[in-house]
Order: structure tokens, then sequence, then C-alpha cells
């Protein structure tokens, strides 16, 4: 689909903020800078804007950011702050309506903790931040943003309050070329396909590698214990170790999202901002609302005909070369059925509810026959695999430290087996302890469920746990244990690890640990940095060996898994994440810098885990 010059729907939109910015005030200017202003009474803002706003639902404004960076968006009465976190768009005029509800109460609605803590709009993404309260006296606005990088700067415009919501994209358009990249801002993007096949010329000239001593499955050929012809945990000399197969000591070195149709653009009622749609794909799906620009560019690249299989010959070509070592979450069936990389496979078909924030019901009679089924269909098939290191249980569940929530949303919900539970045992008291105990025994008994049925299905392959995000509670720690986990997993989105954390994870579970995720960026292109940012590409190299190699340095810690191999859509996958994240940007080309430092560490983790070698000191600069 190619977008007219003349196109009806672009006029219209034109017109629309024309006639509205002659009618507001002017813009402001926000500077991200210690002696900029950032804060604005609403009557500065539009000497029409009242008090109080309980009773519209949307904030809206026009707002051109020179910088994809997230800030956030504070409203101010004399009691504090309700506050949520943007994601804009990169030197695009965009019209945002924010629910004004996100600023009175916090989502409960999500099976995990991405799905419950931001949603996608046409022209951004906004993560929910917990400041939360009443909106009815609202005084001042401010935005703010932590560890700017280049002097980012917002216009604002078109302040005013709404009923209903006027989200568009606005100029320049298109935003984005018929390759998936974004235009404005972006000098490094490609104008013609002839530009496009000699950079991926020069990339398959490119023979970087490094020196890994790898076996067949991954283990490091400098050491062999017993194999068992799987993969297993051992503990030597205080060190958690996995071993492969054939008894080589591995530590799993992956990336998640190796797939060539993740990175899927929401396009259904913004066709307008793209120069072109691609088309659908044989292989991947019918997809009515998301389109992979990826996939077209891989179809580009190696053929209509036969494209999956060279792109699976290429993948495991630039993991051999670059030292993964692992296929890890969130990855390709085929790539993995490959029989060419150990991986883990991510289960699922527990009943984790998102209208109870991810708590399944074990109580329902139904329960144990549904995660018994589930188990049987993944399992089963694959216990044979000596290339499967595992299985993860879940992800990030959102209810650790929202117990009271959680015990809220099921006393209000639909009438269930679990909130008959819950009823019985608030009998004898109801207290915040109690509240809190009977989330945790709910959880003992869903996951022993699951476990048992895992192990019943496939006793071959190791546990790897449910990917807890960031720092849990003490609880949920302490009850992971003696549940069936092998290992424990969770996803740690910062600088390096926190050695208070994983040391009161060793003492509470004696577990080897795995970290699940982990990632930095930097913003540009039209990305936005993730969750852990950089002030450049280089950077990133640099914060990669310190994060990997602090962690392979604990004793406990055997294997860390960045998140993810490919870079998300630069206008957001399904929930507006946007992030510049990948070992590769949309048109299969790698970021050579993050590459030289992933080599380099790789090289060194054996001795590194082994304690014959030092992690690095070098820190990455991110502010």
């Amino acid at each position: 689909m190619k977008i007219s010059k003349t196109h009806p729907l672009l006029l219209g939109i034109f017109l629309s903020c024309f006639l509205s910015c002659k009618s507001q005030n002017s813009p402001i200017t926000v500077n991200f800078d210690k002696s900029s202003k950032n804060k604005w009474a609403i009557d500065e803002l539009n000497a029409k804007l009242p008090k109080d706003w309980s009773n519209s639902e949307f904030l809206t404004f026009d707002i051109y950011a020179t910088s994809p960076q997230r800030f956030n968006l504070v409203l101010h009465d004399k009691t504090g702050e309700r506050r949520i976190t943007v994601l804009p768009f990169q030197n695009a005029w965009v019209r945002a309506s924010i629910p004004l509800i996100h600023f009175q109460r916090r989502n409960v609605v999500g099976h995990d903790m991405a799905a419950i803590g931001k949603t996608a709009l046409p022209g951004m993404c906004i993560n929910f931040t917990g400041k939360v309260g009443a909106i009815d006296n609202i005084d001042s606005i401010s935005f703010e943003m932590d560890r700017p990088l280049n002097s980012p700067s917002l216009e604002i415009r078109n302040i005013q309050l709404t009923v209903n919501a006027r989200d568009s994209i606005l100029s320049p358009i298109p935003a984005v070329n018929k390759f998936g990249q974004w235009i404005a801002g972006n000098p490094g993007v490609f104008t013609s396909d002839d530009e496009l096949v000699a950079s991926w010329k020069k990339d398959d000239q490119d023979n970087t590698k490094g020196e890994f001593g790898f076996s067949k499955y991954g283990g490091f050929l400098k050491e062999r214990v017993r194999g068992t012809g799987f993969f297993r945990t051992e503990k030597m000399d205080g060190k958690w170790w996995l071993v492969d197969p054939e008894g080589y000591l591995f530590y799993s070195i992956g990336s998640t999202g190796i797939n060539p149709g993740i990175s899927f653009s929401r396009t259904k009622g913004r066709e307008y901002i793209y120069e072109e749609l691609p088309p659908l794909i044989k292989s991947t799906g019918v997809r009515s609302e998301e389109n992979s620009y990826y996939t077209w560019n891989l179809t580009r690249r190696y053929g209509e005909n036969g494209w999956m299989e060279r792109w699976i010959e290429k993948t495991t070509r630039r993991m051999d070369q670059w030292g993964f070592n692992t296929i890890a979450n969130w990855s390709d069936e085929a790539l993995c059925q490959s029989r060419k990389k150990a991986y883990v496979k991510n289960l699922y078909g527990w009943g984790f509810n998102a209208n109870t924030m991810g708590m399944p019901d074990p109580y329902d009679p139904g329960y144990i026959r549904l995660v018994d089924s589930s188990a049987k269909a993944q399992c089963e098939p694959l216990k044979n695999d000596p290339y499967l290191i595992g299985y993860f249980v879940g992800n990030e569940p959102p209810w650790p430290g929202r117990e009271n929530e959680l015990v809220e949303v099921i006393l209000n919900g639909e009438a269930t087996p679990l909130q008959t539970a819950l009823k019985n045992f608030l009998k004898e008291e109801d207290s915040p302890i109690r509240r809190k105990a009977f989330v945790y025994d709910t959880y003992s008994k869903f996951i022993q469920i699951i476990n048992q049925a895992i192990e019943k299905y496939d006793p071959n392959h190791l546990n790897l746990g449910l990917r807890f995000g960031g720092n849990p509670p003490d609880e949920i720690i302490a009850a992971s244990a003696n549940v069936g986990f092998d290992i424990y997993s969770l996803n740690v989105y910062s600088y390096r690890i926190s050695e208070r954390v994983f040391e009161k994870i060793d003492r509470l579970t004696d577990l080897p640990i795995m970290i699940g995720e982990f990632h930095f960026g930097t913003p540009g292109k039209g990305l936005a940095p993730g969750l852990a940012q950089t002030i450049n590409q280089k950077e990133r190299g640099i914060a990669y060996g310190y994060y990997v190699e602090n962690a392979a340095a604990h004793p406990s810690v055997v294997g860390t898994h960045w998140f993810q191999w490919l870079d998300q859509p630069s206008t957001g996958r399904f929930d507006g994440e946007n992030y510049n994240i990948g070992f590769l940007d949309v048109t299969d080309l790698p970021y050579s810098e993050l590459v030289d430092g992933a080599i380099k560490t790789h090289e060194r983790i054996f001795d590194i885990h082994s304690g014959n070698v030092l992690p690095t000191t070098q820190q990455a600069k991110n502010q």
C-alpha cells in the first residue's frame, strides 16, 4: 500500500491541526536540563482548563519530541503527584489523548508485568508508575526526564481536556520507510534496495568471530565431568554450573527473541504513516493488525522461496561467531528444532488469568486436568531432546508486592472457586498478614501442580523456574525453594546485578540462578533506549560486558539471557514498546560495537565463572 500525497485522511489531519492550533494558547517548550523550567500552572497552559478534571476522560495535547527518551508527565495538587511515563515518537508532531484513569487508579488487569504496566496509544506508549490519586483539584503540570542525553526537548501545544480520544500522528508523513526504518531525524535510512543489498554483501564478508572452545552442545571443552545425555546442574567448589549432555561444564549465554517474525508493527488505523506496508508473507500467519518489516527484509535478502532456511543458517552462524550457546525465550521453534544449538522453552496453558493479575485458580476442580493436558502436549514430545536445557514455567507474574490489590480484585470479582477459598481463609482473620499468606499459599499450590505435571511427562530436563521480575518479595523467594524448581530465574534490568538480592536468593533457596532478561539501548533512529540506557552504541558493548562478566563472577549464576536479538519496531510492538535493544536492526544488520563487546566477554566467561579471572570494572556511560 503506497500513500498518495493527497491522501484524504492526511488532508483531514492537517486541517484539524491547523484549526486547533490557531484557537489555543502558544506552545510551551521543555528543555531537559537543570536550568530550564519544567513546571507550569494549568492556566499558563490553557486559560480555560478547570482544576477539576474528574468529569473528563482524556488529557489531550499535541507534542513534538526531539528524542525518543521516556519522560514523566506529572499532575500536581496540594496532596502530591499523579504521574505516568511517556515514550514519545521522535521528531514528529503527534496528537495524544492520555486516559485520565491512569492518573487515578493503578491498573490491575494483566497476566504479567509488561501487560499490567503499560499500554499502547496510536502515537506513543505510556507506562504506569503507581503514583495515582484524585484529579479534582489539579493546579499544575510538570515534565521530568531521568538521565537526559543530548539535550532533548519537547514542544507541547493545544492542551485540553476531552471526553473522546483524538490520537493521531500529524507530521511528517510518511514516518516509516518501506524497510521499516523511522525516517525523521535519521540520516542513516536506506533510500533504495541497492543501498540495502550493498550493506548485506558487506555484512556477508564480515568474519568477525571469537574463540570460545565450545563443545557440540555449547559446553566448555576446558573441563568435563559426568555426562547423563541431558543438561543438569552441579555445584563444584562452591560454584553452580550447568553440565551439558556430554559432561562439559556449561554457562548459558543466550538471547531471547531470535525469531524472524516476532517484530510486528501495529499498523491498523494508522496505515497512512507508512511509506508502504509489508505483504502477507508465507509462514508468518494471518495478521490483520500487525506487519513485520523484519520478515519482509529477510525475503528481500534471502529470496521469497527458502528464506526461512537461509535465515536459520545465517542466525546459527552468527551465534557461533559471537559466542552465544543458547537460544533463549520467545525464539523460533524451527530454529530450536534445527538441532544446532541448545535452547530453552517457555511453557503455556496454566490458566494465568489477566483478570486476577495473572493468578490462576488451582481450587477449581478442573485445574489439575488443565495443567496435566498442557504439560503432556508440550513436554512429552521433547523429553528425549538432548539440546533442550529445560523449561521456563511462566514470565514475570505481576502480583508479587501487590498482594493486597490481588486480594481485592478476587473479592470484588466474579464468583469462582478461588474467591470461595479466599473468603473461607479470611473467616478466621482478615488482616494484611492473612491476605498475603493466602496469596503465597495459592502460589505454592498452583506451582507444585504445574511442576509435578512437567516432571510427569518429562523427567529428563531442567525446570528453570518462573522468571520473576526484578527484586521479588522474600516470601515468594522462600516459597520457591521446595516446589520443584531446579533453577531460580529472574529478569534483572539494571547496569549490574545486586549482590544483596542474589545473596538473599542464595540463602532462601540454595538454587542456581539464571537471569532470563536484561538489555541496554540508546535513543536514536526513532527508537527508545529501553529499560537501561547508554549514550551510544559503543557504550552498549561496554555495558554488556560489565553486566555479564559481573553476573558470571557470582558463584550461583549459571546464565544470562539478553532481551532481545532484534530491535523492536520503531512505531511500537503490540504494547507500544519501540526499544533499541537488538543485536540486529530491522534490516538484519548487526550493531558491530555491541557484537565486539559481547565477543570479548564471551571469550572470558569460563575463566570468570571459575574464579580464575576478575570481571571487568569498566562501566558504560549512561548520562
